[in-house]
């Protein structure tokens, strides 16, 4: 967690490129026990709780890494508009992703390194593999929350080198992660991304978690907006700049058609629950069990001297 100013790794660390460590189902307990879920899990929690009650607009500092991680994402952005989609049979999956990938391949630890302090520079091999895990997968061309969960971990691992600091939080979340889930949905569209391991209509989202964790944090205690007011037009599109679930529902009301219970069932169950605080809390209860718990999404999942697999402390 980024609670503390000192980085968390010694300077006797050895980094290395992290490798998949869960290959069967009786493995996930070895996870659950890892300083890697650990650590993980703490990220998220530290970040929920910094942008309690806060809208996008409230004040917060903006320091060095996190303008060269928007340089950084700009980048990936741009790559987008210079690799089009290639005319071919398929509706879904379009190919030219994997152009796209590829320059993110060659590309990412120089990438990372602008984002090193100098004497972390030897990181930049193992956190890279975070940011390339992040951007969905390039055989399949899908997307879904364990590449959402790459990119926490890589956030997650530039806390942890010192890069990223704890007066960095609310930048965290409303700046890094939000570019980060525009240049995602501008993946989705142009190359027209399937859902990886989508559970369809019982699924919170088709590709995102994340956002509506955090996004229902900001909500809490809020004096007039309630769970019920998602579902308004006119709510969301009033207020989708300030708050990150609004964001979310948005993008959701523009992709899908037809009623809303219809196609985001599990959302729309979520506006009956009578306050943020209590959704907020659902979606952490469900953030585990749904991704962080499932051995299709976890059995993906690399370890390094950042994450690590060995056991937490007790």
């Amino acid at each position: 967690t980024p609670e503390d100013e000192a980085p968390q790794v010694p300077d006797s660390v050895t980094f290395m490129v992290p490798k998949k460590e869960i290959s069967m189902v009786p493995d996930m307990g070895k996870w659950k026990r890892s300083q890697a879920y650990a650590d993980y899990m703490g990220f998220v929690l530290t970040l929920n709780e910094g942008v309690k009650g806060k809208k996008f607009t409230s004040e917060y500092k903006v320091s060095e890494t996190v303008e060269k991680l928007l340089d950084l994402l700009g980048t990936l952005d741009r790559w987008i508009d210079e690799t089009p989609p290639v005319d071919q049979p398929s509706r879904f999956g379009n190919k030219a992703f994997r152009t796209w990938y590829a320059k993110l391949d060659q590309e990412a630890e120089a990438l990372v390194s602008t984002v090193l302090p100098a004497d972390k520079s030897a990181a930049a091999p193992e956190i890279a593999v975070y940011l390339k895990e992040s951007v969905g997968n390039a055989t399949r061309i899908d997307y879904g929350t364990g590449h959402e969960a790459a990119f926490a971990a890589f956030l997650c691992c530039l806390c942890k080198v010192g890069a990223l600091r704890v007066d960095d939080q609310l930048a965290i979340v409303f700046q890094v992660f939000n570019k980060y889930l525009t240049v995602m949905r501008k993946l989705q569209k142009t190359y027209r991304m399937e859902p990886a391991g989508s559970q369809g209509v019982w699924g919170l989202d088709d590709f995102q978690f994340l956002p509506f964790i955090w996004g229902s944090s900001q909500f809490v205690d809020h004096p007039t907006l309630e769970p019920r007011h998602f579902l308004d037009e006119r709510v969301v599109n009033e207020h989708q700049h300030e708050y990150m679930f609004l964001d979310c529902i948005k993008f959701i009301n523009e992709m899908k058609t037809g009623p809303f219970a219809e196609h985001s069932n599990q959302l729309w169950n979520i506006s009956a629950v009578p306050s943020w605080s209590k959704v907020n809390q659902g979606l952490v209860r469900m953030y585990k069990a749904e991704c962080l718990e499932k051995f299709p999404v976890i059995q993906h999942f690399k370890f390094g001297s950042l994450l690590s697999i060995q056991s937490g402390k007790p």
